[in-house]
């Protein structure tokens, strides 16, 4: 705290301008630009100075000799230098040597706030991020819907009755327990919040009763989520990667289709998210080598002692819901377990296919009041059914509050300008097949301390991409496009990396929560295999840029 003061007090921001290419076919970045010779910030893009002569962004278009224009946008931002990623280190430290992730994401919150001048931390920093959309959805998602549909379930019995289902059905032991999971993260191909939410939920009581570590089924949910979104990427992920990617002079991503299509055929080189999806298929199988000695610890120990966490673990979610406790009289049903999930599933990928997103809000607002009116049209009373709510919303306080603490100092760490100096420092001059791993590495880190892939997308691919063709032009290689293909798969699989191990990413939490795990013994268990895949990956991208020469 006090290092983060004194940084604060005696060091100044440097402001970097960055400058991004824009789509000039879409009608809206067209009518905002100005002239370059109107712009303040034309003259100081591109290069970190004390001062800007304004904190707005701004749109500039540029005329050719040849009767073209090009559109870029300018965007101020600040940084503290390496200092920028104080707040994010000490919290991160925090998290492992303490493994009490609120005292240490509320001790990263204060550094940023003391190195950013924030000394009102509640007015600052805590109620604005309350009052954000994302702070306010947290809330609403994940402390009243996902904990009130887990305290019904709880309530009815449901969750139980689905668990003994698939275990005279399908579940022959550990083994295809930990398939299912497998199954559901892929099934699931959405990614994010809503696959860990949904399979960490769905096969938690399944892997509770085959006794499944806590530790096994949150890797498996979490390195099945971000990964298997790249790899599958019909969803919102390619409509928002590809307003990224737009680089000046490149013809084949001059349109949205376009940009989507170079995404699609860049799917192949996403070896990291290949490479974490098999991991987690081995696991299954039992066949992973590099388990590491935590996870192999957890597996012993659940199988031996029936222990599903270690002892002293802080779980996230509340033990009262991993146990079912229907009133006396009450007959659980499996279809009060199916019918609100359906309508999770179906809710979600609808407005997906619909509106390009999904509405993930209204599909768990819609599963919990029909999950709530079916258990009273089945005969439970109306005091037991909402003691089963409030029981679910108690059992999701902690993880909600570790999770909006994620947020917060997630949103600190980026305000602070890491990212932005990191790819000014390091998007220089460098050997043509070390920028890849080079790219890697950087977001790997950016998304570590940021905790979001999306953010590092934003940080880094407009940098990334007109360097990267830049440098296939200039050294005349055959195959341009694959290079670019392989600076692009490196940037986005490092990001997933970083935003998966991160222990204050929103992913990472929330798949301890689904699944009932400690979060910091999620993050220790997951970090070794995870590593040795991004290290293989790494390789594979080195050894493939001699492919486009």
């Amino acid at each position: 705290m006090a290092l983060s003061l004194f940084v604060g007090q005696s060091i100044s921001p440097s402001w970097y301008v960055q400058k991004v290419s824009l789509d000039k076919a879409n009608e809206e970045n067209v009518q905002r630009a100005i002239p370059a010779d109107d712009s303040l910030l034309w003259a100081s893009q591109g290069s970190s100075s004390q001062t800007v002569p304004t904190e707005e962004p701004e749109w500039v278009r540029v005329d050719q000799e040849d009767g073209t224009f090009e559109i870029f946008s300018l965007t101020p931002r600040k940084h503290w230098g390496y200092w920028s990623f104080l707040p994010a280190v000490m919290a991160v430290a925090l998290c492992f040597v303490t493994r009490e992730p609120i005292t240490a994401l509320t001790g990263g919150i204060l550094a940023g706030a003391l190195l950013m001048h924030q000394y009102d931390v509640a007015g600052d920093v805590l109620i604005p991020a309350l009052a954000t959309r994302s702070g306010a959805g947290i809330l609403v998602l994940y402390l009243w819907f996902l904990g009130g549909i887990m305290g019904i379930w709880s309530r009815n019995g449901a969750a139980l009755a689905f668990a003994e289902l698939m275990t005279r059905r399908f579940v022959r032991g550990p083994v295809t327990a930990r398939l299912v999971a497998w199954f559901l993260g892929v099934l699931f191909f959405q990614g994010g919040t809503l696959s860990t939410v949904l399979v960490g939920t769905t096969v938690r009581p399944v892997a509770d009763k085959e006794k499944i570590s806590h530790e096994e089924l949150s890797y498996i949910v979490d390195s099945t989520a971000s990964p298997i979104a790249i790899l599958i990427p019909f969803n919102a992920w390619a409509f928002y990667l590809q307003g990224l990617i737009f680089v000046s002079g490149a013809g084949f991503l001059a349109t949205e289709t376009d940009r989507i299509r170079f995404f699609i055929t860049s799917v192949p080189l996403s070896f990291y998210a290949m490479l974490a999806v098999l991991f987690t298929l081995l696991l299954c199988f039992d066949k992973l080598p590099f388990l590491g000695a935590g996870m192999r610890e957890a597996i012993r120990r659940s199988r031996e002692t029936g222990q599903l966490d270690r002892p002293g673990a802080q779980p996230m979610l509340a033990r009262e819901l991993e146990t079912s406790d229907p009133p006396e009289g009450y007959r659980p049903s499996v279809w009060e377990f199916f019918v609100p999930l359906g309508l999770i599933v179906g809710v979600a990928l609808g407005t997906a296919f619909w509106f390009g997103s999904p509405d993930v809000h209204s599909a768990f607002g819609i599963a919990l009041l029909v999950a709530f009116g079916v258990t009273l049209a089945r005969g439970m009373s109306l005091e037991d059914a909402v003691g089963g709510l409030t029981n679910g919303l108690k059992g999701v306080v902690y993880g909600s509050v570790v999770l909006l603490l994620a947020v917060i100092i997630g949103s600190i760490s980026r305000n602070a300008g890491g990212g932005i100096y990191l790819m000014d420092v390091f998007a220089g001059e460098l050997p043509f097949w070390m920028l890849p791993v080079l790219f890697q590495v950087l977001t790997m880190f950016i998304a570590f301390s940021t905790g979001t892939s999306f953010g590092t997308f934003a940080v880094a691919l407009p940098l990334v991409m007109p360097l990267a063709w830049a440098t296939a032009l200039s050294l005349g290689m055959e195959h341009p496009v694959l290079y670019l293909s392989i600076c692009f798969a490196a940037v986005i699989n490092g990001s997933v990396y970083g935003d998966q191990c991160s222990p204050i990413s929103d992913t990472t939490v929330l798949s301890s929560m689904a699944t009932g795990c400690d979060l910091m013994d999620h993050v220790r268990t997951q970090i070794g295999p995870a590593t040795i895949a991004a290290v293989l990956a790494g390789i594979g991208w080195t050894a493939a840029v001699f492919l486009a020469l």
